[in-house]
């Protein structure tokens, strides 16, 4: 029989009501006494990392959870981790770069009612998660919710209440569980390297979302402020005109500095391309910008924490890192090397 490991972090799942609105208040092993049927196909340890809405979710939490599934590697089969919805796309994705080809499974669930609840979805995303995490199949960082198993770099929650809160951006679901069956779509991948773990992450990224009319003046700002922005650009990605100027003084006096951008669309599906317009493509051949193509803002987030620690004062390190896939995090990036 598997053994795997339940980290509790709070979340919605492990809510009660305490009179001013829901705030997480069961622990793990309480968890656990709502779905005592699991016991038939696995043994489980719980472990609780914190207790907290997913609001406040953290960087430095990431860092513990991260080092909490390295000290307990060896000991388990796989590992399932309880989270709220908000920010639980973020920690999928983040512990995507943070464990690397891992030949385990490392689970993300939650629910978007309590456990304790009548017609809570929490019971079965908690039994899918521990039943997919038991087989001998499942690898790697994934998000498994309202039977859905999605890649730990490609999940977005989409709905605010709906059960069916998280889609898979980009990329086919790696699966669906029903009735305890699993039907896989993605078969597993090759290990592309050793199992590694990185529990160090900057903070200093931020994300401009471009509105019309916004003023140029805020890249000084921001860049005063961080090392890089992830700008949202529009469709396929550009700089409107009346930026320009300023874009171009900005990014020659911060780029010395080793601050840079890093562009992104608001557009969830098919994602950017900026060599189509004229908007787009000159500033990033001047500037030789990165370009985050058909990845989750999430992913781009949380890739680029990681890649900012480990290479703080290589930009060209970073750029051929940041295009390498990890997790099929992505798939169209239109740069020379950049599939390698």
């Amino acid at each position: 029989m598997k053994r795997i490991l339940l980290i509790g972090t709070g979340g919605t799942i492990a809510s009660r009501q305490l009179g001013e609105g829901l705030s997480p208040a069961l622990s793990a092993p309480e968890l656990l006494r709502y779905v005592p049927d699991v016991r038939s196909f696995c043994e489980v340890d719980v472990l609780q990392l914190c207790n907290i809405d997913s609001t406040n979710m953290e960087p430095s939490i990431w860092c513990a959870l991260a080092a909490a599934i390295r000290e307990h590697y060896d000991r388990y089969d796989g590992f399932v981790v309880t989270h709220g919805t908000d920010t639980m796309a973020y920690t999928s994705a983040a512990l995507s770069y943070m464990v690397q080809n891992s030949r385990k499974p490392i689970v993300i669930t939650g629910s978007q009612k309590p456990i304790d609840t009548d017609g809570t979805d929490a019971k079965p995303n908690l039994r899918d998660s521990l039943f997919y995490a038991c087989d001998g199949l499942s690898e790697d960082v994934s998000l498994v919710f309202d039977g859905n198993v999605i890649a730990g770099t490609r999940a977005k929650k989409m709905m605010a209440r709906s059960f069916n809160a998280f889609y898979s951006v980009n990329f086919p679901v790696l699966a669906r569980i029903q009735d305890r069956h699993i039907i896989r779509y993605i078969p597993p991948s090759p290990p592309r390297g050793p199992l590694s773990f990185q529990e160090e992450l900057s903070d200093s990224v931020c994300v401009m979302k471009l509105i019309p009319g916004a003023r140029p003046e805020m890249l000084g700002y921001l860049f005063e402020n961080y090392d890089c922005i992830v700008m949202e650009s529009f469709g396929v990605g550009g700089i409107p005109e009346r930026m320009l100027e300023k874009f171009y003084s900005e990014m020659e006096r911060w780029r010395e500095k080793g601050k840079f951008i890093v562009m992104a669309t608001q557009v969830v599906n098919e994602g950017s391309n900026m060599e189509i317009y004229q908007v787009g493509q000159k500033v990033k051949q001047d500037f030789k910008l990165i370009e985050a193509y058909d990845m989750t803002l999430e992913a781009t987030i949380t890739k680029l924490m990681l890649l900012l620690k480990r290479y703080p004062s290589s930009y060209e390190k970073l750029r051929r890192e940041f295009y390498r896939e990890v997790n099929h995090d992505i798939l169209c990036a239109f740069e020379e090397g950049s599939m390698q």
